[in-house]
């Protein structure tokens, strides 16, 4: 019986012969093509593999062949298995077929005695990279975007092959960057120089003529004129070693909750003395698990969301009403400001002018332009022209009169509703009619900072999370007023600021806030009644979440969190209450709750006389009563037409608390866990 993945987009490996100068006899050139534009990278499916498996043999059987390339069509080189029909399988048998049918057809390349190259022309993820690494050299162009396995981001381990090849062709610790560090750090990927730094790659060209230099590249170690030498892998007792280190790390960061890290770890470690067939069919026992169990489906439920439905916002006007903007303002220098001022000038290209109280205040808003800049510039992310470019687009003046001609104006002032209401008239004496008025508060009511102006009809939400540069998110609040022109031309910023956006109603704390304040008020009402601060802060660990509830709140700031807690109290008193524990936290001036004693955390001593004696509930039970309440609230979110549709708030809590993927979204997983 023939394996069909359901909806395969089938990509053919289309051969042609090519007698480049210099060579005696032809180079086989394969190219990935699947007839789509560049929106849809090419991947492999049965029909797609079984293509490819007829390309190569054909190559190797052909009369005066020299050598075997393979390559992608324009800014894709692939994007490895396709992983949207493996997700539909629910039988392990099925998901096995697949890993064996990889193994066997890229085998095919790694045992072919003529020499076989791939040219990384764009774009290379998951099972195109290790089709790459069954290749005997690999050079890569310096305009792809870049190289990486992925998969245990998405649920999975690499499973053709590259849990053998990659740490026996860059060593160990490099391996374990690839497919546990980056996947982990935000799905973060190799560029082309640190390929061809780390040895993943033999060479790097410019785009411009890519594909003929590699081609004379290719010739040259055909003919003998040039030698790659590959670094001596250890595989001594420092390979037990880092991989013993990043099972730490990943423990720590997900308390076991993600299935694919560990196993990826697992074949790791066995890699130093397994034999290269011995790995593929480890390979293939412990992933074909994972292919056909839930945290795949979870973790392409979540991917989907964000590269389909983050892209096209529900609710959003029609694009074609956004005014054009060139000009930003921004009032105030702090952090925040300073990070939105980078941002705006980085990605928008405009001009930015950020206003204070204070010359010393403006000078240290740009002075933070300036470092992050050059910060930017030293880990390759920009060119020192781009860097220049930024720096001198951010000015600093103590006069709003610099936004008379500014088409977007955004405050980042103390979060109090009079200020922000002051700032609003005061900004509205000055700026055009048209030019949007957005406000980046985080839990207060953009309907109420507008309902005093002659035009509130272009004040909008724009919510940012922290840091600015990292975190995906925007949530765009529309307010009572707010006309389709003016949130036309927030979501036209936000989409060129390169944020996943997503359109919320003004309701208090809006979506993240709103989940991630209701659960931190379950924790912390709970260490009021008496459980274990660390008990309480460890009770959801079996989420795997980025970080826990104590932590989170160090990460924001006690009075950031105080103040987010009487926001949503004096909204929802019913559900909502300030935690004795934070008050006294912000009133004693402590930037935690937790301290490290003897290496150790526990509740900060001068907090202690706080607490009430009692006996509050268990890890277990306060589990089921964070959940419960989250539960709840998204019930009452949707009811209420917070956002559109649960996937939003999905997409919310994925690209702006980094719940994490292995779950899928928070409203299925509350389905599915019996919550909602």
């Amino acid at each position: 019986m023939t394996l069909v993945l359901p909806e395969e987009v089938v990509t053919t490996a289309q051969l042609r012969l090519i007698s480049p100068p210099g060579l005696e006899g032809t180079l086989a050139l394969i190219t990935l093509e699947n007839g789509h534009d560049h929106k849809r990278p090419t991947t492999l499916g049965p029909a797609g593999l079984a293509s490819l498996a007829e390309a190569i043999d054909t190559a190797k059987s052909t009369e005066g062949v020299r050598g075997i390339a393979i390559t992608g069509k324009p800014y894709f080189f692939g994007a490895g298995a396709d992983l949207n029909g493996v997700a539909l399988l629910e039988d392990r048998k099925d998901a096995r077929a697949i890993l064996e049918l990889g193994h066997q057809v890229f085998g095919q390349l790694r045992s072919s005695e003529l020499p076989t190259f791939a040219f990384i022309n764009g774009l290379s993820l998951g099972g195109a990279t290790e089709l790459a690494l069954h290749a005997d050299y690999r050079t890569m162009s310096g305009a792809a975007a870049g190289i990486a396995l992925p998969e245990v981001f998405l649920g999975l381990a690499p499973g053709w092959g590259g849990t053998w090849l990659l740490p026996h062709l860059v060593g160990i610790e490099n391996a374990l960057k690839v497919i546990i560090e980056n996947p982990l750090a935000q799905n973060k990927m190799l560029k082309p120089t640190d390929a061809l730094n780390m040895g993943l790659v033999d060479a790097e060209f410019e785009s411009a003529d890519y594909l003929t230099s590699s081609i004379s590249w290719a010739v040259k170690v055909i003919n003998g004129e040039i030698s790659v030498d590959r670094a001596q892998v250890d595989t001594g007792e420092g390979w037990d070693f880092a991989v013993m280190v990043a099972e730490k790390i990943v423990e720590e960061k997900l308390h076991g909750a993600a299935h694919a890290p560990l196993v990826a770890l697992k074949l790791l470690g066995q890699a130093k003395s397994a034999s290269y067939e011995d790995q593929m069919l480890a390979e293939e026992d412990l992933i074909s698990e994972l292919a056909s169990g839930p945290q795949l489906r979870a973790g392409m439920y979540a991917f989907d969301l964000v590269q389909k439905r983050a892209r096209k916002p529900a609710g959003a006007p029609d694009k074609s009403l956004a005014r054009p903007v060139t000009k930003v303002g921004i009032v105030g220098a702090g952090l925040m400001a300073s990070q939105l001022a980078l941002l705006f000038a980085r990605r928008l290209k405009v001009p930015v002018v950020l206003t204070d109280v204070s010359q010393e205040r403006i000078d240290k808003g740009l002075a933070y332009v300036k470092e992050s800049a050059e910060k930017l510039v030293a880990k390759g992310r920009t060119s020192a022209d781009s860097a220049s470019r930024i720096v001198a687009s951010v000015t600093g003046s103590l006069d709003k009169s610099g936004f008379a001609d500014a088409d977007f104006v955004i405050e980042a002032v103390f979060e109090e509703l009079e200020i922000k209401r002051h700032v609003f008239a005061e900004l509205e004496t000055i700026v055009r009619p048209d030019c949007v008025l957005a406000t980046n508060t985080s839990s207060l009511s953009v309907s109420a900072m507008a309902d005093q102006l002659t035009h509130p009809e272009r004040v909008v939400g724009f919510h940012f999370f922290n840091p600015v540069a990292v975190m995906p998110l925007l949530e765009i609040v529309r307010a009572k007023e707010t006309d389709d022109a003016s949130l036309a031309t927030a979501f036209a910023v936000g989409k060129g600021l390169k944020k996943s956006c997503v359109l919320v109603k003004d309701a208090p704390a809006f979506v993240v806030n709103r989940l991630l304040v209701r659960s931190l008020v379950e924790v912390l009402l709970a260490i009021d009644a008496g459980t274990d601060p660390i008990t309480a802060n460890n009770s959801i660990d079996d989420l795997g979440l980025p970080m826990r509830p104590l932590e989170l709140i160090e990460l924001v700031g006690p009075p950031i969190a105080l103040h987010a807690a009487e926001t949503l109290a004096a909204a929802f008193p019913d559900r909502f209450a300030v935690p004795n524990i934070l008050r006294a936290t912000v009133e004693a001036g402590k930037p935690a709750l937790l301290v490290r004693k003897s290496g150790a955390l526990v509740l900060d001593p001068d907090l202690a006389g706080t607490l009430t004696p009692g006996s509050g509930p268990s890890a277990a039970e306060l589990r089921e009563n964070v959940l419960g309440a989250v539960a709840t609230e998204v019930r009452l979110m949707l009811d209420d037409g917070v956002v559109s549709a649960p996937e939003d708030i999905d997409l919310c809590m994925i690209t702006g608390a980094g719940w994490p993927f292995h779950l899928g979204g928070i409203t299925p997983y509350l389905r599915q866990a019996g919550y909602l």
